[in-house]
């Protein structure tokens, strides 16, 4: 029976009546709902879902916000969430699905991404860990870098060279990640705002079974581009409320401090708030045509406008505040669950919008992909394209 708008409400408050928000365990409620199908109705019923539209989802977010109900905490499990679970839906096996996806959603297990290298950021394909086969095992050995949350990490969606002897987007092979597994060591890496989020993680004779790989040997970077067109709709086109988001923070500064009103800082505040709902307005679009399928290079296009007006809106703030926005007191060294923009003061804002231009593929990659794949244009030339990539000098 197909599910609609009308049938997916009932099916909501039937739920809710069947576990009241105030006596049921937090734990306990998101486990039920996830069994309900209630967690992300487009998915697969038994996974969380029933097989619905993904557009009706917002029907059961709204019973469930309107009843008080616990969510999964989404900021703490954004990679989880936003990354690994899209593709382990598309390349996972039966198995896979089954251990991965409902910890995953319930929070009970967060996720990071072991992706770039120190010399393989930009150029992701160009990573140089190594996967060996060993029976049915893969020894990994190499270091990746700038791990957004690996210290809270119990799993990490991992991309590997598997064969060195072919070009080298030919031969990766995409894996899942026990950072809980010997060998496995994460280190801090500081930040300019002072605190932690990023990590380097260090793999030495790291034991992955196979049973752990996604997609078939060598078809990682195929794999891998479910992930990141994922990474940047997660990123740049994330649901706000008009007015939302950092522009949101710097017009209730105006409109509460007329004493730092000048008429240059009302034009362009006025231009980024137009540009701000402007990438709101197109995020929903986008939003609605990934109902139809997955996403596509669309998305480079939206993280690249996020990064952009971050950064700008981020220096009108510090403009706006004169000597107020110099103020930065918080330099300790914290280990950060979530990036807090909202909770934060102006500085740490500015500081912390700087990395929204290089996370998520940085912008010079992305104008490069909106260029070839979304306008058409010719590509850049490719030298290495067609050369093993144990010749590539590097």
């Amino acid at each position: 029976m197909s599910v609609d708008a009308a049938r997916l409400q009932s099916l909501t408050q039937e739920f809710l009546a069947a576990h009241p928000v105030a006596t049921t365990p937090r734990e306990e409620f998101l486990s039920a709902r996830f069994d309900a199908g209630l967690a992300w109705v487009h998915y697969p019923k038994g996974l969380g879902g029933l097989d619905a539209p993904r557009a009706l989802q917002a029907v059961v977010d709204a019973e469930l916000e309107t009843a008080g109900a616990p969510d999964n905490d989404p900021r703490r499990n954004g990679i989880g969430l936003g990354m690994a679970a899209p593709t382990i839906l598309r390349y996972g096996t039966d198995e896979q699905k089954q251990r991965f996806l409902k910890p995953l959603w319930t929070g009970a297990e967060v996720w990071c991404q072991l992706f770039s290298e120190p010399g393989a950021g930009s150029d992701l394909a160009a990573l140089g860990t190594r996967a060996v086969r060993e029976g049915d095992d893969w020894i990994v050995n190499g270091q990746k870098v700038w791990t957004s949350g690996a210290h809270n990490a119990r799993f990490a969606i991992l991309i590997a060279r598997t064969d060195p002897d072919v070009p080298k987007h030919r031969g990766i092979t995409y894996f899942v990640c026990d950072m809980t597994d010997p060998g496995v060591e994460v280190r801090p890496l500081r930040q300019i705002t002072g605190e932690a989020e990023f990590n380097e993680v260090f793999l030495t004779d790291v034991k992955i079974p196979d049973a752990h790989r996604l997609g078939e040997i060598g078809d990682g970077w195929k794999v891998a581009q479910t992930t990141l067109n994922n990474e940047r709709v997660a990123i740049g086109g994330m649901r706000i409320p008009r007015e939302g988001g950092l522009v949101g923070i710097v017009a209730d500064t105006w409109r509460e401090r007329p004493e730092l009103r000048t008429h240059d800082l009302h034009q362009r505040l006025m231009t980024l708030w137009v540009e701000a709902e402007v990438a709101r307005l197109t995020g929903e679009r986008l939003r609605q045509q990934l109902v139809a399928g997955h996403p596509g290079p669309e998305g480079a296009g939206m993280k690249l406008g996020f990064a952009r007006l971050n950064q700008q809106i981020s220096g009108l703030e510090l403009e706006l505040l004169g000597e107020e926005g110099l103020l930065y007191d918080d330099w300790t060294m914290r280990r950060p669950e979530i990036v807090d923009f909202a909770g934060r003061d102006a500085g740490y804002r500015y500081l912390r919008a700087k990395g929204n231009s290089i996370e998520g593929g940085t912008s010079e990659v992305l104008l490069n992909i909106v260029a070839e794949r979304v306008l058409g244009l010719p590509p850049e030339p490719r030298t290495d394209k067609d050369v093993a990539w144990k010749d590539l000098s590097r």
